[in-house]
């Protein structure tokens, strides 16, 4: 069955890609928040701020800090590189729906369901649940924007062919 011309079968494989993509990031992400966090830590027992960590504070900045780099990070390298370090891993670009590269408006608007892990994740259920292009999350619907495969993840750089022989 189409709707709108688009497929209503979800790849698995597309969306299996993108979470592993999401993993890589999100260990990128939580080693740069881990050290920030663990500088900031020392300021607050050197000024007496133990309540502040007994009350769970940690875990909530901890939270706060990484949604906010995520964010970030998304933004700058889906402009600038057309994916982030885990995207271009996996052989995947983040585009306009007509091929072009996206801007800084529709970066933020695709990943601003990054800021927190349970957005991201009704992002992508609506977007696999709703009609439309089943590579999109909802936030991508928005943007205008598709996350597309330019080549096989993990695939190596395929060594150019020998030259013709000469006559």
């Amino acid at each position: 069955m189409e709707a709108t011309g688009q497929s209503m079968q979800v790849d698995l494989g597309h969306w299996v890609l993108r979470l592993i993509a999401l993993i890589i990031d999100s260990i990128i992400l939580s080693i740069v928040a881990w050290i920030i966090l663990a500088i900031g830590a020392l300021g607050f027992l050197v000024t007496d701020g133990l309540a502040f960590w007994a009350f769970g504070g940690f875990w909530l900045l901890f939270l706060l800090l990484e949604g906010a780099f995520a964010v970030l990070y998304f933004l700058v390298l889906d402009v600038s590189w057309g994916g982030t370090l885990g995207k271009r891993v996996l052989g995947l670009r983040v585009q306009t729906v007509n091929g072009a590269r996206i801007n800084y408006s529709q970066s933020f608007i695709r990943n601003i369901s990054k800021i927190f892990p349970l957005f991201l994740l009704l992002d992508w259920l609506i977007g696999i649940a709703t009609p439309g292009d089943r590579r999109q999350k909802y936030s991508d619907r928005m943007a205008g924007t598709v996350v597309v495969q330019v080549n096989q993840a993990f695939a190596s750089v395929a060594p150019p062919p020998p030259p013709a022989p000469s006559q």
